[in-house]
């Protein structure tokens, strides 16, 4: 009788200690991927360091989008951007961000302007798997907010409502299409 006490209560404690050494792990984990999980909620707070990166993963991870991701978290689209999709993300970088008037930027991401913003930035995605080939060739994209995009080639560049695609990222969710403007949708 006491063996049968000694060893169940040594099983628990081995299940004790192991969970306790799983939170340590994940919350090691986090700190070491650099992202803050207080931040992130729902499908986008998931730490998942060994699989493809999803669309959100890899605009966090480039250096040149970091003003689109503040807009992402200001609208409150991070779970959209990490979701299974598949969707295909035209990602205005800094650079097409910083040519907006003066003061535009600063305005949208007030909270009282989020519905506008979430507006601008979902105009910014598509529903399906658009890759850089894919997009060559089709006059024009349907977007998540019902609007579509012009796609024209000119010269083997291919230009998105005027934006010129220079580069292209798959992810787990889908692809990201670097553009060097921001679109904005029809009744913005």
């Amino acid at each position: 009788m006491k063996s049968l006490l000694y060893f169940t209560l040594s099983v628990s404690l081995l299940a004790l200690l192991i969970s306790s050494c799983q939170d340590t792990s994940s919350t090691a984990s986090s700190a070491s991927s650099g992202v803050n999980t207080d931040e992130l909620k729902g499908q986008s707070g998931v730490i998942d360091n060994l699989s493809e990166k999803n669309i959100l993963q890899v605009a966090i991870g480039s250096p040149d989008h970091t003003t689109l991701v503040a807009g992402v978290k200001a609208a409150g689209l991070q779970d959209v951007l990490t979701n299974a999709g598949p969707l295909t993300v035209f990602a205005p970088n800094n650079a097409a961000f910083d040519n907006l008037p003066a003061g535009t930027l600063e305005n949208l991401l007030k909270p009282e302007n989020k519905e506008i913003l979430k507006n601008i930035i979902t105009f910014h995605a598509a529903p399906g798997s658009y890759t850089g080939n894919n997009i060559r060739g089709v006059m024009g994209i349907g977007q998540a907010t019902g609007d579509k995009v012009k796609v024209v080639t000119k010269d083997g560049k291919t230009f998105v409502n005027g934006a010129e695609v220079i580069g292209t990222v798959k992810a787990s969710n889908g692809y990201v299409h670097v553009i060097n403007q921001v679109l904005l949708p029809p009744e913005s």
